[in-house]
């Protein structure tokens, strides 16, 4: 069974930092791909960073420069550290992986975690 358990979310202000972590159980990071998504108030979640088993890296235009993904194999842990945050960056935060890349591509993840909120104040 599939477990997906993110961490890390909380309030900052804005320029503030933070690190989201996302543990999986009985999935193999390094052999997947794994996506952060974000769902702002009101919003339709978004996926805002990407990063496959070669190690090949997405970010959207939103957090291009801002954000960074990254997977711990001895941990079998995703990062996503997030840096200069904004009041847009408000929201839950919610990792996803598959093994396929197809899937990954349309967004269509088969495993999902629960989310951890992130707010940010002006």
């Amino acid at each position: 069974q599939v477990q997906l358990v993110e961490s890390g979310g909380g309030s900052v202000p804005a320029g503030g930092s933070l690190k989201l972590a996302c543990v999986a159980s009985g999935f193999t990071m390094t052999s997947g791909c794994m996506r952060w998504f974000h769902q702002a108030p009101g919003k339709k979640r978004e996926g805002v960073a990407t990063i496959y088993s070669s190690r090949t890296t997405y970010y959207s235009d939103s957090v291009q420069g801002r954000f960074t993904i990254s997977l711990d194999d001895v941990k079998n842990t995703l990062y996503l550290v997030m840096n200069d945050l904004k009041p847009d960056d408000t929201g839950v935060y919610t990792c996803a992986a598959d093994y396929s890349a197809m899937r990954c591509v349309a967004s269509q993840h088969a495993y999902w975690g629960v989310g951890t909120r992130v707010t940010v104040s002006a």
